[in-house]
């Protein structure tokens, strides 16, 4: 089904790819992983064509899909054997109606109207967005369109689906859902599925096969027993064992004290007061009536389902979204001001950087405010496991280096709340825990963090308070259990 021989690929003078071979038989399960920048995205990107037809690059060796190579093939042609769902779906999404969106790639294979429906219809119901058939996808929360791009993908059927941190914005309730229907496609039509992700536990008992990346090569190919009952392979690659904790559901980690909501120290004067907050977009209201603090060295988990308001709620609090009614108070006195104040890093990290190399995006806050420290600086460097590619152009790099760099850019003045909006796309487990412990060092310096994630073990291990959203208000919010 896939054979790459002896391929190569390079930006410029950039080796990203090293004479790699790989053997994928028809109907297989393959699940490729490796350090963040280890070359696992530009692999699938050439195995899908999207290398060299829409992204330039160097290209030696060969690569074969039953007989198809995607190198010459146009990318019409390709997209009727090969699907491919990006890390950032928003980027492959153009529609004004979800329903039109999923069904765009089956109408134009020339299927009856009946047929479009019932494929469109059943992708929809298979990642559980029928509600949103009528929706505009660009209103929608970063995993609503997640849901959206794959679902886009497997109306379509193509003999290989390819899927690049699929479950990375999803909470578990479509990322069971997400499995689920991957499963049937490979056991019910033999569809050949090779996934790039991080986060392997939903996935070990249902691929045939891990591939680990490292250096622009394939260096482990096992099986995921087998890998994962290594722990030194696991600690050496960043690769996340199946957690060992019960997955409780989120109601179950928070532990409110009496009748009180908030469980911080109120003696302190809070850094941030939101006041009874409504806010939206286009006219619509998404978050309501929101009323909370966040105090100085609050480590604050926000979570909840796709689609609840945590990223809007998070644009207000950074003061880059005016609410309708409500007032946002920074210590009590005066908005926040967005970037000095208040930090955000968005789920996609691409819209934040904009300068020619990585040195200057980290380096252009402080210089244009005049307090630029080259000891902190390098420090931000070191934390964010940028050293070395300094020079690089950000647009140059992963999504999980771009991702870093974009948070060590919002880390550089140094921020009295810093707010991450899905910060694990992208990132194997070592550099994720390298880049919270970081952010603790800081918060344990009196800067406040709000981390918004679906990540179970992210939040267990490193937030202390939590709040849960449910249809745009707040439901809980409290300590997490066991942690004083």
């Amino acid at each position: 089904m896939i054979d790459i021989i002896d391929l190569s690929i390079s930006y410029g003078n950039i080796n990203v790819i090293r004479n790699l071979s790989l053997h994928i038989e028809p109907g297989q399960w393959v699940l490729i992983s490796g350090s963040s920048g280890c070359g696992k995205t530009t692999l699938v990107r050439a195995i899908t064509g999207i290398i060299p037809h829409a992204i330039g690059a160097n290209i030696a060796g060969q690569i074969k899909i039953n007989g198809i190579d995607p190198v010459i093939t146009p990318l019409a042609e390709l997209a009727q054997n090969i699907g491919f769902v990006f890390q950032n779906p928003g980027s492959q999404l153009f529609h004004l109606q979800v329903e039109d969106e999923i069904s765009f790639g089956v109408r134009n294979l020339g299927y009856t109207e009946s047929e479009v429906n019932e494929r469109a219809n059943w992708a929809m119901e298979a990642v559980g967005i029928t509600k949103l058939k009528h929706c505009n996808p660009s209103e929608l929360s970063g995993g609503q369109k997640q849901c959206i791009a794959i679902a886009s993908v497997l109306a379509m059927r193509p003999q290989v689906i390819v899927l690049d941190e699929p479950t990375a914005s999803l909470d578990m309730a479509n990322t069971y859902k997400v499995m689920e229907t991957i499963k049937i496609l490979r056991d019910q039509y033999g569809i050949t599925i090779i996934v790039v992700e991080h986060r392997l536990s939903s996935f070990i008992q249902n691929v045939d096969r891990v591939l680990i990346m490292d250096s622009g090569n394939i260096i482990i190919d096992d099986k995921p027993d087998e890998i994962f009952s290594n722990k030194q392979v696991c600690s050496e690659f960043g690769i996340r064992r199946p957690a060992e904790l019960p997955m409780t559901p989120w109601r179950g980690l928070i532990h409110i004290v009496g009748s009180e909501i908030s469980t911080s120290n109120t003696d302190s004067e809070p850094l941030i007061s939101l006041e009874q907050i409504t806010a939206g977009w286009n006219g619509k209201d998404i978050i309501k009536e929101i009323s909370f603090s966040i105090y100085p060295s609050d480590f604050l988990a926000l979570v909840g389902e796709n689609g609840v308001g945590k990223s809007t709620l998070a644009m207000v609090i950074a003061g880059l979204l005016k609410p309708r009614s409500g007032k946002v108070r920074f210590l009590g006195t005066r908005h926040p001001k967005p970037g000095l104040d208040v930090a955000i890093l968005f789920q996609n990290s691409a819209d934040q950087l904009f300068t020619d190399t990585v040195g200057d995006e980290i380096s252009f806050g402080p210089h244009n405010y005049g307090c630029f420290n080259e000891e902190y600086h390098f420090e931000t460097l070191v934390n964010a496991d940028l050293i070395g590619i300094e020079k690089r152009s950000p647009m140059s790099l992963s999504i999980g280096q771009q991702q870093r760099t974009a948070l060590a850019a919002s880390l550089s003045l140094q921020p009295r709340l810093i707010i991450l909006d899905e910060p694990t796309l992208g990132q194997d487990w070592k550099h994720l825990r390298k880049l919270m412990d970081f952010l603790i060092k800081l918060n344990r310096k009196g800067s406040a963090v709000l981390l918004i994630t679906h990540d179970y073990r992210i939040v267990h291990q490193y937030a202390r308070r939590m709040i849960l959203m449910e249809n745009g208000r707040i439901k809980l919010m409290g300590k997490l259990e066991n942690k004083q």
